[in-house]
């Protein structure tokens, strides 16, 4: 496989919040390259007649090719991780120790939501980590809190 710019781009130039403005110019660069950016600004067509002019036919089709072509650009670039950070935060913030369940496996747990987090690039710095798992303990460990 040769070299793709567009992919590049796409690879390295994610949409993660801060970096919008940079981002739509790299998007407006690859929409254009790949010719599917008129369909960001032209509005869409109504469907032609079954005896409309083919050019009218040809149209409708490549816009809605267009249009589909860049909506799948920009998902391919846009970064999942907020998303996937919030969900790993709300997992680990609502788990709660029940009684008599063994404290090794529910750390074990919390470690894990820590894992996932961590890898999803959010930041917890140590003594929070340690206050949310102290704060997940079941009441039977209210002494060590």
């Amino acid at each position: 496989m040769g070299f793709n710019p567009v992919f590049t781009i796409l690879k390295d130039k994610k949409l993660t919040g801060p970096n919008y403005i940079e981002w739509k110019r790299k998007m407006d660069i690859v929409l254009t390259a790949e010719e599917y950016k008129f369909c960001t600004y032209e509005p869409k067509p109504d469907q032609p007649a079954a005896d409309a002019p083919k050019d009218e036919r040809e149209y409708y089709k490549r816009w809605f090719k267009a249009d589909e072509m860049s909506r799948c650009y920009i998902l391919a670039a846009m970064s999942g991780n907020r998303a996937a950070r919030q969900v790993a935060m709300k997992a680990l913030m609502n788990t709660q120790m029940a009684e008599g369940t063994p404290i090794r496996d529910h750390v074990l747990k919390m470690m894990s939501h820590l894992n996932e987090i961590d890898i999803l690039s959010a930041e917890l710095d140590g003594e929070t980590q340690i206050g949310i798992i102290l704060m997940s303990l079941s009441k039977s460990f209210e002494q060590f809190c």
